[in-house]
């Protein structure tokens, strides 16, 4: 039985930004997958967990992004497992509670750098297939069997420098879909750093 191919991308999405939105496009455009699921990440072992904002909040923005994509789905799945959220022991717990389905993890260029400072990142690469995109201006680095690297449009924006423009009162109408700038609106997001 050929098993369908599920993207997972992680993220803080503090908050998501066009430039998600668009390379989770990439990765269904170029055919490495069917279905890109945003794995909404409530506690990042490698992020300060007091600097989030709340995980609910951040969901339903992802929610909000996504909704005219069939092939896109916001996921809650990490906010029921321990914490901090290590990506190997999703992919494990995923493949437990999903048997039909093939699970690939999307990773930055910068990430994939530390990769062998990642929980298990060694058995990760032994068990799973990686997509890794880049985030300014790599060269496309060797990699080893099973990892691909997607040649996506770098989309120069960080959720950092939304929560930034947001504070300090900028328009930020180029940078997410119109309904999560209403969201943040209309929850008084990131009016304090």
């Amino acid at each position: 039985m050929n098993k369908q191919r599920v993207v997972i991308f992680g993220g803080s999405f503090d908050p998501i930004h066009v430039g998600h939105v668009n390379l989770a496009t990439e990765v269904v455009r170029a055919g490495l997958a069917s279905e890109v699921w945003f794995m909404v990440s409530p506690q990042n072992p490698h992020k300060k967990d007091s600097a989030l904002s709340d995980e609910n909040l951040r969901l339903q923005m992802v929610q909000l992004a996504i909704a005219k994509n069939e092939y896109f789905k916001a996921c809650d799945f990490e906010f029921n497992l321990p914490r901090p959220s290590y990506t190997y022991n999703t992919l494990l717990e995923l493949d437990k509670q999903y048997p039909d389905k093939e699970f690939l993890l999307l990773v930055g260029a910068d990430n994939w750098e530390k990769f062998d400072k990642w929980y298990n990142g060694d058995e990760i690469l032994k068990k799973y297939r990686l997509i890794v995109y880049p985030r300014g201006n790599e060269e496309q680095p060797q990699l080893p069997q099973g990892v691909t690297w997607l040649p996506a449009k770098l989309y120069n924006v960080s959720s950092t420098e939304i929560r930034t423009a947001v504070f300090a009162g900028e328009d930020i109408s180029a940078l997410v879909t119109p309904e999560v700038k209403n969201f943040i609106e209309s929850n008084n997001l990131y009016k304090s750093l």
